[in-house]
């Protein structure tokens, strides 16, 4: 059996550097090595140690997956030569740069929907920011590497958590008891507190509740017997647009999965049910019974 033929992926840098031996624009070579070498030197004094030979091979690593992930949003085409083109004509740390700046966007978005108040910290967030350098450009210059592959795999699904959070920030906002301003978060509670209160219809939005609350509620939900689908049509109809992809597909889970809504028509008891609740929202709730 013939083994699988493996595709070479070598950083972007290095490919476009491989053309300079028949480039006949002068001094090319020095000047792109010149900037590489600087590049390198930042990149050891601010992520790994520039007074260690270990330091300074990590930098270069570093330093060629920052470069070849810019290159990569910069080029129109996947062209080796449009890479060394752009390298000479605009330098290499302008590709550095864009890479990086890709990075820092991402290392701002959330990894999760638990929001803390320590991933607004400084000191954190510079952590974020260097494991992220690490875990995306760190690469040998004459191995393959798949940075640009793993840059946006985790930027989908950070884009898929942002819109979470996001959602959940609409719904603490406009809370018709009065906006909530914790700075801690946990965005799929909040969702879930409103998908499953909105069945009570007339589109109030409720991102935060205690027992008293939810006893009404459901003694409520129990004596009229309202239909959820019109409860939750009333609360898309009040979230923007642009939210609405998340609230759908959340609706759509707990109308088929929801343990509460499932068990509220019933005589389950109430502490049961409370308890079910929890499962859904955690710290969303608030204890305001002793």
């Amino acid at each position: 059996m013939l083994p699988a033929l493996v595709q070479e992926s070598l950083p972007r840098l290095t490919r476009a550097i491989k053309l300079l031996p028949g480039d006949e624009r002068p001094d090319a070579a020095v000047m792109l090595a010149d900037e590489l070498t600087g590049i390198t030197a930042m990149v050891a004094e601010k992520f790994t140690n520039n007074r260690t030979a270990e330091g300074i091979q990590k930098a270069l690593n570093l330093t060629v997956g920052g470069v070849s992930l810019g290159l990569e949003q910069l080029l129109a085409v996947d062209s080796d030569q449009a890479a060394l083109d752009f390298l000479v004509d605009n330098g290499a740390e302008a590709a550095f740069q864009a890479g990086f700046r890709q990075l820092k966007e991402l290392s701002q978005m959330p990894e999760d929907t638990l929001v803390g108040e320590y991933d607004q910290d400084p000191v954190y967030a510079q952590r974020r920011l260097r494991d992220l350098f690490f875990d995306i450009c760190f690469t040998d210059p004459n191995q393959n590497w798949n940075g640009p592959d793993k840059f946006q795999t985790q930027l989908k699904q950070r884009q898929q958590v942002q819109a979470v959070v996001r959602l959940a920030n609409w719904l603490r906002r406009h809370n018709s008891e009065g906006p909530v301003k914790d700075a801690d978060l946990n965005a799929e509670g909040v969702i879930a507190l409103s998908i499953i209160f909105a069945v009570e219809g007339g589109g109030r939005v409720v991102a935060r509740t205690g027992q008293k609350e939810f006893e009404r509620f459901v003694k409520a939900v129990r004596k009229h017997k309202p239909d959820f689908e019109t409860g939750w049509a009333a609360l898309a109809a009040v979230v923007p647009v642009q939210h609405h992809a998340v609230l759908l597909d959340r609706i759509d889970l707990y109308r088929r999965t929801c343990t509460v809504l499932q068990k509220i028509p019933g005589r389950t008891a109430m502490k049961t049910l409370f308890a079910d609740l929890e499962n859904y929202a955690g710290s969303e709730l608030e204890a305001d019974y002793d």
